[in-house]
């Protein structure tokens, strides 16, 4: 094989890793409101910055016809690139491949951007956009996540751990963020929940929406899992860049100091009554 014949190779692959699960699943993206997996990364990242690692991965499965459905990157996007100069690892996960579920090959993918983010001592973000486990794999996929979970406990208190939800992730796909640092929602296109609506009826009888369910209205205000919810990716992704700007990369550094106007002995006397002298009455937290 010549220099150009391996070049020409070279490009098509890289053609076929970025169209993601192709025109069709992409326009089924954009039509949701939703940005696919490279145009966050390009939103979020310094321009330029983004180095992408394992690209051309793809999935071990043979069973249910999957041998004849492979796609370089297997529905996650990872590497390292810079915020405002600082640098991070990231992965996102690429909903038009497969749904964004998760197999074994993919989570090898996440668990190596882990380990290189507590190795270097830097933050790791997680743009989530996945069904859950890929079912095809089985427990294979299963114990990719078991593997996922192992490096968020292991990287708690070493590097900040932010996770963005940024479509219906449902199952393993939402217990990772949930024991992350920070989590970030969109509204109306975001959700998280062990298991769907469909499933909840089947089970309980209880019919309830899946913005009832796990909306990023329900997380922000009733149960406390979501930090922040923003109206759209691009607001939310602009909103993670700000944040990044008031985190250390890790345990050994202090935050990033900056001046401000206000003074440090200034008296706030509403302090005094944010909480009730009894004891047992509630407050607003």
């Amino acid at each position: 094989m010549s220099l150009k014949d391996m070049f020409e190779r070279l490009e098509k692959r890289n053609a076929e890793a970025e169209s993601g699960g192709g025109e069709k699943r992409v326009a089924r993206q954009h039509e949701s409101g939703k940005m696919t997996a490279r145009e966050r990364i390009n939103l979020l990242l310094d321009e330029g910055s983004f180095v992408e690692m394992d690209k051309f991965v793809t999935h071990r499965c043979l069973d249910f016809g999957m041998d004849k459905q492979k796609i370089p990157g297997d529905g996650v996007i990872t590497g390292f690139g810079a915020v405002n100069g600082r640098k991070l690892y990231i992965f996102a996960q690429d909903f038009t491949v497969f749904g964004g579920s998760l197999s074994g090959a993919y989570a090898e993918k996440v668990v190596k951007i882990m380990d290189l983010a507590m190795k270097h001592g830097v933050p790791v973000i997680g743009l989530n956009d996945s069904g859950g486990a890929r079912i095809q794999e089985g427990v294979v996929s299963l114990g990719g996540y078991a593997d996922i979970f192992l490096r968020n406990t292991l990287a708690s208190g070493v590097v900040p751990q932010i996770s963005v939800i940024m479509g219906p992730c449902a199952g393993g796909a939402v217990y990772s963020p949930a024991i992350t640092d920070f989590i970030f929602m969109v509204k109306d296109s975001s959700y998280m929940f062990v298991t769907g609506p469909d499933v909840v009826k089947t089970v309980t009888h209880e019919e309830v929406t899946a913005e009832e369910l796990g909306g990023a209205m329900t997380h922000s205000t009733v149960s406390g899992v979501c930090d922040r919810a923003y109206e759209n990716d691009v607001e939310t992704l602009q909103m993670v860049r700000r944040f990044i700007n008031y985190l250390p990369a890790n345990n050994r550094q202090k935050a990033p100091f900056r001046p401000t106007p206000d003074r440090s002995d200034r008296m706030e006397m509403s302090l005094d009554t944010l909480i009730p002298d009894n004891p047992n009455m509630p407050y607003d937290m």
